[in-house]
């Protein structure tokens, strides 16, 4: 089969759509359950590139929380703290390492997951498919499904959950095409290996990058090649904790990513996981009380007594003080860049953040300031010389 008919496009008035093989040849994947739409694949087909490159980059499985067509997460399959357990919900679950990424991957940044698209760089096992079963999601793409995961995938959506399994011998042309407004762009793949190599250019006076970090900025790297540009992902432990996609300031994207890397670390404050939830709360709903309890308006909710509809009692407000106390504890943050920073804000914001290692393309006319505010505050940073603009 060289094409499949959709039902629609991006929206539901963008008639005819399909997907197919313009040089006649079969299309890498087979559709196992479910109709997938226009916008699945292009969440499938980014979120599988960028599992992949995952797996050869660090040889761990790897998976990826795709909401349209940038990630919300990505992660490779390193064991989970109890804290981190906690915070994803799975603390009561078997996790093979498959699992765990995906944990990771669907935990890092739970309001944009919700409703995701998932990539597996292995073959879905029984343990990712009972995370899989339990959350809100559209669908998933991986290289194969045991039979056991079959089953339970099957008990989603009445069987109609979107299952793709793809071909991962499969290798694309090194020529790509799209059209816009009838006009053809054509260019060369983004073959680019992110690899150790790439990370050897330390431009700071701190030239310490522990294999800890060099796997963090790989991963904060490799997420930025398929996230909608302008992007910036910070990333801790195996996985991006936060990426701010598409925004048109580099210190906005910044800002954006920061902001979700400290709601994941705020996340694990023992006031957060204390939190008096009544017994009946349905996940999507503690993660949303959860987002506005660490926010800026939560005081306004207490006064206003909406918190009886999430809580057994009124919980203790969670100051800026404590806030910022706790957030002083995130230490040894990656953070990569799709392009070069252009001013040293950059660096003031990603200290905030707990940011130590740095991986950017470098060219800018105030490279220098950059550097020196990195200096400033012991920050080790690498030049990679190469720009990952997605679009």
């Amino acid at each position: 089969m060289n094409e499949l008919e959709l039902k629609y496009g991006c929206n539901p008035n963008q008639k005819p759509s399909r997907i197919f093989m313009a040089d006649g040849s079969e299309l890498p994947i087979k559709v196992l359950m479910g109709k997938p739409g226009y916008i699945n694949f292009l969440d499938a087909f980014n979120g599988w590139q960028l599992v992949k490159e995952l797996k050869e980059a660090t040889g761990l499985p790897a998976a990826t929380s795709f909401k349209h067509v940038s990630p919300a997460g990505a992660a490779v399959g390193l064991p989970l703290d109890e804290t981190l357990r906690k915070i994803y919900w799975v603390d009561d679950e078997e996790l093979s390492p498959l699992a765990c990424a995906y944990a990771r991957a669907r935990g890092a940044d739970r309001m944009s997951s919700f409703g995701d698209f998932i990539a597996l760089s292995d073959v879905c096992d029984k343990d990712t498919a009972k995370l899989i079963r339990r959350e809100v999601s559209d669908g998933v793409i991986a290289p194969g499904f045991t039979e056991e995961a079959l089953e339970l995938l099957a008990q989603k959506k009445k069987g109609n959950y979107n299952v793709i399994q793809i071909d991962e011998s499969y290798v694309p042309a090194e020529l790509e095409r799209k059209q816009v407004y009838g006009i053809t762009f054509e260019q060369g793949r983004q073959n680019l290996k992110i690899d150790d190599a790439l990370l050897s250019n330390i431009v700071t006076e701190n030239k310490d990058m522990p294999k800890e970090a060099v796997i963090d900025l790989k991963i904060a790297l490799i997420t930025l090649k398929y996230t909608q540009s302008n992007s910036v992902c910070f990333a801790k432990g195996g996985q991006a904790i936060g990426i701010g996609a598409g925004q048109q300031s580099r210190v906005h994207c910044t800002r954006l990513a920061g902001s979700k890397a400290d709601n994941w670390f705020l996340r694990q404050c023992p006031k957060v996981l204390d939190l008096p939830f009544k017994d009946d709360i349905k996940r999507p709903d503690r993660d949303n009380a959860i987002d506005v309890y660490i926010g800026e308006e939560y005081e306004d909710l207490l006064a206003e007594g909406a918190w009886q509809r999430v809580f057994t009692e009124k919980p203790e407000v969670f100051t800026r003080e404590e806030k910022r106390a706790w957030l002083n504890k995130m230490t040894d943050v990656a953070l990569g860049s799709d392009a070069f920073f252009p001013f040293s804000d950059n660096i003031d914001r990603a200290k905030k953040s707990g940011v130590k290692y740095i991986a950017q393309p470098g060219g800018s006319v105030r490279d220098d300031l950059v550097i020196e505010s990195c200096n400033k505050y012991g920050m080790s940073m690498a030049f990679t010389g190469i720009r990952l603009f997605h679009h």
